[in-house]
């Protein structure tokens, strides 16, 4: 059964004091290991971005938090997205279907599931899994519950759920709801255990003849979208914030398997940086089709960040 999600995003913000503390995690993964925040909501009103610290974790307008996958290899074996209150579903889509990248022509959130928690609270799930949605208009579900699975529906370039939270048809930021003390950290938040907060992030990753100069990489004109079967593979991810003994590890896949895994780790605090590792190709060049590179943010073992690119041998 499926029924329309009218209006199910809110764009607007309002701080709202918040009651109690009641969200768990709305995903069974564990975080810096399984899975990691990817985005926050925005609480710039103006064209800037701001995450509740202050951060940049977060897009222009971003309305709700991403509780990200390491890969596409998670979605495929299904990770359950899980009610993270006591509620009533008020809202059901499932008929929309997981795509590899951004389709402008699918709904922003896919298929999605709403509940209601009373008090004016509602929580809506984002990008769900195409056919995983196990719940039904007015079911009521417990905190825990098995809702759907993480998938890549609607506008989506990466397996994420996308977790908005509202009272009263506002959206509100679940780590700090009424926003008293910007920039430290709250002294209230809607979850019960809140999820700890890293300024260090991946701004992008990308594939290169050559190691690129750090105004290519961020102006993104370092990024290939091919390579030719004679060329070197280079892969390179772009970050901010690291901390001494932070580590990049780059992964390199192709059609036939791994190419390469490498592990860059600073030496000192950098505000902004980017690492890159590649190899020539070998005796009778690259095989043609496609390459998937994978970068990853590690600090003291926990995942911080992951950026995913691709390109095609030709």
């Amino acid at each position: 059964m499926i029924r329309r999600l009218a209006a199910l995003i809110i764009a607007s913000a309002t701080p709202v004091v918040a009651d109690v503390s009641f969200l768990g995690m709305p995903l069974d993964c564990t975080l810096g290991d399984t899975c990691f925040i990817e985005n926050y909501p925005d609480i710039d009103p103006g064209d800037g971005v701001s995450d509740y610290r202050c951060g940049t974790k977060s897009t222009n307008g971003h309305n709700g938090t991403d509780f990200a996958l390491l890969g596409h290899d998670q979605m495929q074996a299904g990770t359950n997205v899980i009610a993270a209150a006591n509620g009533r579903v008020t809202a059901v889509r499932d008929k929309h279907p997981d795509r590899v990248a951004r389709d402008q022509n699918e709904p922003e959130c896919g298929n999605a599931v709403r509940i209601d928690h009373g008090n004016g609270y509602q929580s809506i799930y984002c990008h769900l899994r195409a056919g995983s949605v196990r719940v039904l208009p007015d079911q009521f579900v417990e905190a825990g519950d098995v809702i759907a699975q993480v998938g890549q529906s609607g506008r989506s370039d990466f397996p994420h759920l996308h977790l908005t939270v509202t009272q009263f048809g506002s959206v509100i930021d679940p780590f700090a709801p009424d926003q008293s003390n910007a920039c430290d950290a709250p002294e209230q938040s809607l979850w019960l255990q809140t999820p700890g907060y890293s300024t260090a992030g991946l701004y992008s990753a990308g594939v290169a003849n050559r190691v690129p100069d750090m105004e290519d990489v961020q102006s993104g004109t370092a990024r290939r979208a091919t390579l030719l079967t004679t060329d070197p593979m280079v892969l390179f991810g772009h970050a901010f914030r690291g901390d001494a003994q932070d580590t990049l590890t780059l992964v390199m896949q192709g059609p036939d398997g791994q190419i390469f895994e490498h592990d860059a780790t600073l030496d000192s605090r950098q505000n902004e940086f980017f690492r890159a590792f590649g190899i020539r190709p070998p005796s009778g060049g690259w095989p043609q089709g496609l390459y998937h590179g994978t970068v990853k943010l590690m600090r003291d073992g926990q995942v911080l960040s992951v950026r995913h690119t691709e390109i095609r041998v030709e």
